[in-house]
């Protein structure tokens, strides 16, 4: 029989144990309260298993409180003591003993604290520069997992909010990440072993690899999550997935196949621009990334951000 991931046992914990809670202890507080599991952690991606439970893994949810001025702090603490009392296993998984009161991860957590601890903002972000003081890995967090209930909406609006950045955000790293593959890629990859500098290719190959990556997270309107699910991740896309094999041999592979990598790179870098070509975002016609970095550049609407160096977002 197939375990539950943790997704799945957190909703059933909550379903079985957290609802019914709520309900008998605090009724007024149901439809206030938002409650899922989203934040940090394999299970927030669907990407847990076996391996996965070896830490931090438990049956947990998260409670997600609004601000004090509409659940005040003894109540905030009645609710961690009554979700340090659910049962100590479910699923035949056994709660973490990290904190008698549920702990950072799962159980109750303000809003403000979960928004701010990722984007350093409660309510999203003011402009379009805003958006580049993140690290990407942490707007996948925030807008990642399930919510099982949110009857006043203010958690999952502010998640939609950041569920999809702006276009000209979007456009900026592109644009970045496009000039890096050309660079690391179509460029210094041959170069650097014409000279002999076989660890420097590798180096370049790394490069390379890790800019595809974020130009199809950006290509498929995903954010690029924590490098060790990024592999994980593309597989499970819906555009240029079928990259994920080739990427993985340009990595795992030595400089003594140096011809099939170059084939690889040009053939991956033409996946990506016919995507970037589909999606109406260049208006080069070339085989040169470095052409559509700049072309994709040209297009942004913002002129202080246009006007930044096309390295400026990466």
């Amino acid at each position: 029989m197939r375990s539950m991931n943790g997704l799945e046992l957190a909703r059933g914990f909550y379903e079985e144990y957290g609802a019914p809670m709520l309900h008998a202890q605090f009724p007024a507080l149901e439809e206030i309260i938002a409650v899922g599991l989203a934040g940090s952690g394999s299970e927030c991606f669907g990407f847990d298993d076996e391996v996965s439970r070896d830490h931090d893994f438990e049956p947990g949810f998260c409670l997600f409180l609004p601000d004090e001025e509409v659940i005040d702090r003894r109540t905030e603490f009645l609710l961690e003591r009554a979700y340090a009392k659910l049962p100590k296993e479910y699923g035949g998984v056994a709660r973490l003993k990290i904190s008698p009161v549920g702990g950072s991860r799962h159980g109750v957590i303000r809003m403000d604290d979960f928004f701010t601890a990722r984007i350093g903002r409660k309510d999203g972000f003011r402009d379009d520069m805003e958006w580049f003081s993140v690290p990407e890995h942490y707007l996948a967090e925030v807008t990642n997992g399930q919510v099982f209930r949110d009857d006043v909406g203010q958690f999952t609006a502010i998640r939609r909010k950041l569920s999809r950045q702006p276009a000209d955000v979007r456009k900026k790293k592109l644009a970045g990440q496009l000039l890096l593959m050309a660079q690391s890629g179509q460029y210094n990859y041959p170069r650097c072993l014409s000279h002999g500098e076989t660890a420097a290719a590798q180096l370049a190959i790394f490069e390379f690899v890790n800019s595809a990556l974020a130009v199809i997270f950006l290509l498929n309107e995903r954010y690029l999550p924590y490098y060790k699910w990024r592999f994980r991740a593309l597989r499970e896309l819906p555009l240029l997935s079928e990259l994920a094999l080739p990427l993985e041999r340009l990595m795992t592979t030595d400089n003594q196949c140096a011809g099939e990598k170059v084939a690889a790179i040009e053939d991956i870098s033409g996946a990506v621009i016919g995507q970037l070509q589909a999606q109406a975002l260049t208006e080069a016609v070339c085989g040169d990334l470095e052409k559509h970095a700049y072309s994709i550049n040209d297009k942004i609407a913002n002129a202080d951000l246009r006007n930044q160096s096309i390295l400026f977002a990466v």
